[in-house]
């Protein structure tokens, strides 16, 4: 299976105004940064895969960049756990890639969860951390990419 996460990219601040955290939305700076990983993640994902998205704006905001149809699946919010995610995905037994777009500290649990020698992971806002797991062989980091490194004008 190949579980990809991807963290919100950049959002404004909650204010008083906002009726929730779920509110934020998007910087001009996430827009670009949602931009860079969704022509990454374009030329890397399957036509097939899955993607589950948190049900808060800036999330959304983040899976819109890649023009790919999603769902939004209160299990990935930021009021989930890790088991929870890992359940929304069907990990380990997806038959198709499953591309989460969610929050931190939960994405960098369920790094965690599946890599036990990485801990504390802080995933940082647009990043995409790749797992893979194939039987026989166990769970892998197979790659993690930042919008720094990804060129728009290609």
């Amino acid at each position: 299976m190949e579980l990809i996460l991807w963290r919100h990219a950049h959002a404004e601040d909650f204010t008083a105004s906002m009726q929730s955290d779920n509110d934020r939305k998007l910087t001009s700076k996430g827009r670009k940064q949602a931009a860079k990983m969704a022509l990454w993640l374009d030329s890397v994902l399957p036509s097939d895969c899955t993607i589950l998205v948190s049900p808060s704006q800036r999330t959304i905001q983040t899976a819109q960049a890649s023009g790919r149809p999603f769902n939004i699946v209160n299990d990935i919010g930021t009021g989930s756990s890790a088991d929870q995610i890992l359940a929304a995905c069907n990990w380990p037994h997806a038959r198709v890639a499953v591309l989460v777009i969610g929050h931190q500290p939960l994405l960098g649990q369920v790094v965690s969860k599946l890599i036990p020698e990485i801990q504390d992971v802080n995933i940082r806002k647009g990043n995409v951390w790749w797992i893979s797991y194939k039987a026989g062989e166990g769970v892998f980091l197979k790659a993690v990419m930042t919008p720094d490194l990804v060129n728009l004008s290609t």
